[in-house]
């Protein structure tokens, strides 16, 4: 089998990482394009079929950060964060649970734990930038950060898959 019949076995499943990754029809497309043309010029290519796959999502996703990176250093605004909130790095339920668990935790967390990581993490503010806005010094917002980025981690815990409560029947009423 050649690399370009290789490569072509994949195209769909490539495609809708890329569109789930880029939330957009014409990105996803070049996402795929890119990725086609990086893996068959390159010079080596994982022989084991698992490994090869595994190779191509790396290209594809490797593909789509370097394209932010540019926008984001090519623009002196933040990226778009409608494009930010549609992006997904997982696909199916994973995502869906991570998502949901994520919301859930943060919705726990006091304001304070919030709102610096709805800034920094969320907006895409610097730690100046968020400095200014709080009117405190950088110091204190990496400290903040650092703190609230510890309680979410140890809210989610290792797993974020979760037992969900069974209601009883007299609750459902």
């Amino acid at each position: 089998m050649n690399e370009r019949s290789r490569i072509e076995a994949y195209l769909r499943r490539l495609y809708g990482y890329a569109l789930n990754l880029a939330g957009n029809h014409h990105l996803a497309e070049d996402l795929v394009h890119e990725c086609g043309l990086k893996a068959l010029t390159a010079k080596n290519t994982p022989e084991d079929e698992p490994a090869y796959r595994a190779w191509l999502f790396r290209i594809l996703k490797k593909a789509f950060l370097d394209r932010i990176r540019r926008e984001k250093t090519a623009s002196s605004s933040a990226i778009d964060t409608d494009f930010v909130a549609g992006m997904e790095y997982w696909q199916g339920n994973e995502r869906f649970i991570t998502v949901l668990t994520v919301k859930l935790e943060m919705a726990k967390l006091p304001r304070r734990h919030r709102e610096i990581i709805a800034l920094i993490d969320i907006v895409g503010f610097s730690y100046a930038e968020v400095a200014r806005h709080l009117d405190v010094p950088v110091g204190t917002v990496m400290s903040r950060i650092s703190r609230a980025r510890r309680a979410l981690l140890d809210a989610i815990g290792p797993s974020n898959v979760h037992e969900l409560p069974v209601k009883r029947k007299k609750e459902m009423r």
